[in-house]
């Protein structure tokens, strides 16, 4: 089984209720934070060449935070996390099965993601 690792600073502003802007247009867009992130995801994972592993794909994410009042539920990072990763690796992302990892806090360590994506046998 293949499986990597990837520890990202957690940012606000990539929860699924707060990614996408509205342009004056009314049409939606991704924002700047939202998009910085997937891209950086998306390319840290890209020379893992998930596109090649047996489906479906397990994506597991953690994080630490300061505290709990700006803890995310992780589950409204999946949105950003899984588009991220089929952006620039082109694997759909029905083919994804997303997991809440666990959560911990401390107040002195900057907010940081780890993502684990796993293939399944």
């Amino acid at each position: 089984m293949r499986k990597v690792t990837i520890e990202m600073g957690y940012r606000s502003g990539i929860t699924v209720n707060h990614y996408l802007g509205r342009s004056k247009g009314g049409g939606y867009f991704v924002t700047a934070p939202a998009r910085q992130f997937m891209e950086e995801l998306g390319w840290r994972l890209k020379s893992s060449h998930i596109e090649e592993w047996n489906m479906p794909i397990s994506v597991t994410t953690s994080g630490r935070f300061r505290d709990k009042k700006n803890t995310p539920d992780l589950s409204n990072l999946s949105k950003v996390i899984l588009d991220g990763i089929q952006d620039l690796t082109g694997v759909n992302d029905q083919n994804f099965r997303w997991r809440d990892g666990t959560i911990s806090w401390e107040k002195t360590m900057e907010p940081m993601l780890t993502i684990t994506v796993a293939e399944k046998h």
